[in-house]
């Protein structure tokens, strides 16, 4: 009887707290023992601070913005404190909507692909007849500012968030043409952007049929629309591809390893992640590759994540030659974890490794050939020596001497 008349009334002690708790009683009320057992100390700390910031802050904040400032500065402090992440970040409700729009491959925006400069967004590409072609915003031109408010060293994800937003409405950009050193204020009306993953041609040089195949993200469906678009090549008789990753951002892991499979034999393998809450894994091809030929793969800068995935996997296995200049260097990989208010923690969890087992961070990959587009000039530097590379390996294809694809990673 004791022990049961003591359990009742350590039970109803227990509900007498909570039911003092939910009706306005300060967690600090408590005895320090009693607020180890119910409250946890951090959240206390940040739930006193904003209740402080909204009782005598000279201006007006809501609780929302209080919630994403400290969300913000968590991330914010995890960056500072380790210097290899520079890509986790969180996103508030609105910005998490706009990107998960642009992982399925359309967006509200103005039409451009960017890539990370310290100075905000470097412009690797103008879709044709979009608003932001229609403003004049050149191909090296950098987006400083968005609405008045610079972006330099944010992350590339937060800084295209803002520049998207609802169709009809308007937004306001800086930005830097380096030739003149000039920035000028554009303000353009967004419009919905369906985004082209994949364009593809046919190139006839000294006699060789060439495929030529851009590949501008790694968006839902990306391996489907490259595997289309080779194909139509095969069906034309191209000897040989040339693969253009400039300017690509990345994208989905698992389209990654999709669009490999593309060319790799199955089972062979494509990436390694490390994580110290996921543990390792091996993602291998899947398999029905295309018929194996001569393939020239272009890159810059700005490629970047999975595009640095696929360029190495088919480097790593002697199925293409590299050529451009080295790659952005992304050795780490995210998960998108969403949050109780709508908005996600993109939070870097480990690290990624090439075919051959090397890190990308920070070199990047090293190109077997070298070659660079020469400013002010109309003619694509670059894709004019990543041709020629194809032909000489069409050649050597045609006389048994065809060299493989040389080891890019470093």
């Amino acid at each position: 009887m004791r022990a049961g008349r003591a359990a009742a009334l350590a039970a109803a002690l227990i509900a007498f707290l909570c039911a003092g708790l939910w009706l306005g009683g300060h967690p600090n009320d408590l005895p320090q023992s009693l607020r180890n057992v119910f409250v946890d100390e951090s959240t206390t700390l940040s739930g006193e601070a904003a209740e402080i910031i909204e009782d005598d802050y000279y201006r007006n904040v809501s609780r929302e913005e209080l919630n994403n400032g400290s969300i913000a500065g968590m991330v914010d402090a995890l960056r500072r404190r380790h210097k290899a992440d520079r890509f986790s970040h969180y996103l508030n409700p609105k910005q998490a909507q706009l990107l998960d729009e642009e992982t399925q491959g359309r967006f509200t925006g103005v039409g451009l692909s960017v890539s990370e400069v310290k100075r905000g967004l470097r412009v690797v590409e103008v879709f044709k007849d979009s608003p932001a072609a229609k403003a004049g915003i050149d191909v090296d031109d950098v987006i400083v500012s968005v609405n008045g408010k610079s972006i330099a060293g944010e992350s590339s994800d937060l800084s295209t968030a803002k520049i998207k937003g609802a169709a009809g409405t308007e937004v306001t950009l800086g930005v830097l043409r380096p030739s003149t050193g000039k920035t000028r204020r554009l303000t353009i009306e967004r419009q919905e952007i369906s985004t082209p993953v994949v364009e593809s041609s046919m190139r006839r040089i000294a006699g060789d049929r060439l495929g030529y195949v851009r590949l501008t993200g790694f968006s839902e469906g990306a391996h489907e629309a490259l595997r289309s678009a080779v194909t139509r090549l095969e069906h034309r008789r191209a000897q040989g591809i040339v693969l253009d990753l400039r300017g690509n951002p990345g994208g989905l892991l698992t389209e990654a390893v999709s669009t490999a499979s593309v060319f790799l034999p199955k089972d062979e393998k494509v990436v390694t992640t490390d994580s110290r809450t996921e543990g390792g894994r091996v993602y291998r091809a899947a398999g029905d590759p295309v018929a194996r030929r001569p393939i020239v793969v272009l890159i810059d800068r700005g490629t970047a994540s999975a595009a640095e995935i696929l360029a190495s996997a088919l480097a790593d296995h002697g199925l293409a030659v590299v050529v451009g200049t080295r790659s952005f260097g992304k050795g780490l990989f995210q998960n998108v974890l969403d949050l109780s208010n709508g908005g996600e923690l993109d939070l870097t969890v480990g690290e990624f490794f090439t075919a051959d087992g090397i890190s990308l961070a920070p070199k990047g990959i090293q190109p077997d050939v070298f070659a660079k587009d020469r400013p002010g000039t109309k003619a694509d530097e670059a894709l004019q020596r990543a041709l020629a590379v194809l032909v000489n390996q069409v050649g050597a294809q045609q006389s048994g001497t065809q060299p493989g694809g040389g080891r890019s990673s470093g």
